[in-house]
């Protein structure tokens, strides 16, 4: 696997000897102060360039970089229909691990894209132009403390999803189950996360898809939270649904007294529902 100074310098002489490329820099979690580095991050690269077609016309220049195993470019894709803000985006894994995800902006889109991302690290600048940066922070990626409004709306939608669980077993359709079974964890990951900024603070990057989650929760909960992800039969899908249900009754008091929110009391009336809806469901199949 090629090392970091090793990819550095590929990209960097790649730039530098390249007329329509003006400029360069780093984003992403090796742009980021706070990130544990590993030599699995991605190479987050921008670069600002004099014209876009000459680029777009063929993907012979990109060999530079290494033997790929796959690539995508999201913004040639229908699958996912592309943001189209002006940029195109090269997302490369080589066959010796590394991946960068190469971004092209057009050169008079490079202050508006700069001043968009507070997480960068200038790596070239030709014309001397680039405005000076201050240090990369992760700040636009913190936690935000949650009104109480918000605080409702996370409960009302966890207990409201539950419903589409426990109808969905009864008619066994398990897809559809664990579908809003992954909503509803997304919900108690939020209601966790924000018992982790009461406690210590909201000055936290929990990552994508809660992604460090673990290092700021209990492991009582956390082992909890785990014993959701059985889901491969009818039965185990029930479990889990309790399972995040008890999580989420034993949370949401907490994190209410400490935002000195109200603690609606969904649970009362849903659980019970639930309950008869697994007897009938049991019944049923016996």
């Amino acid at each position: 696997m090629r090392t970091e100074h090793e990819m550095f310098a590929l990209i960097l002489n790649f730039a530098q000897q390249d007329e329509r490329i003006r400029a360069a820099w780093m984003n992403g979690s090796r742009a980021n102060p706070t990130t544990i580095a590993d030599k699995y991050q991605d190479f987050d690269i921008v670069f600002a360039v004099t014209e876009m077609d000459s680029f777009l016309a063929d993907d012979d220049w990109l060999e530079a970089f290494g033997e790929r195993l796959i690539m995508q470019k999201p913004e040639a894709m229908t699958l996912f229909p592309p943001v189209d803000d002006g940029t195109f985006a090269y997302l490369m894994l080589f066959s010796d691990g590394n991946r960068i995800d190469l971004t092209l902006v057009p050169f008079d889109m490079m202050e508006q894209s700069l001043a968009s991302d507070r997480m960068c690290v200038l790596l070239l600048d030709k014309d001397d132009l680039v405005p000076v940066l201050p240090p990369p922070t992760d700040e636009d990626f913190w936690l935000k403390r949650p009104a109480c409004t918000l605080f409702d709306e996370c409960c009302n939608e966890f207990w409201w999803l539950s419903g589409y669980v426990a109808k969905a077993l009864a008619r066994g359709q398990l897809p559809y189950a664990n579908a809003h079974l992954d909503l509803m964890r997304t919900e108690v990951m939020r209601m966790l996360s924000w018992q982790a900024g009461l406690d210590g603070g909201f000055s936290i990057n929990f990552g994508k898809d809660y992604k460090y989650l673990q290092n700021y929760v209990s492991e009582e909960d956390w082992a909890q939270l785990m014993l959701t992800w059985k889901m491969d039969s009818s039965d185990h899908i029930w479990e889990s649904l309790f399972a995040l249900c008890q999580l989420f009754v034993k949370l949401t008091p907490e994190v209410a007294s400490k935002l000195d929110c109200h603690q609606p009391d969904y649970d009362r009336s849903v659980m019970p529902y639930l309950c008869q809806i697994r007897r009938e469901s049991a019944s049923l199949q016996s």
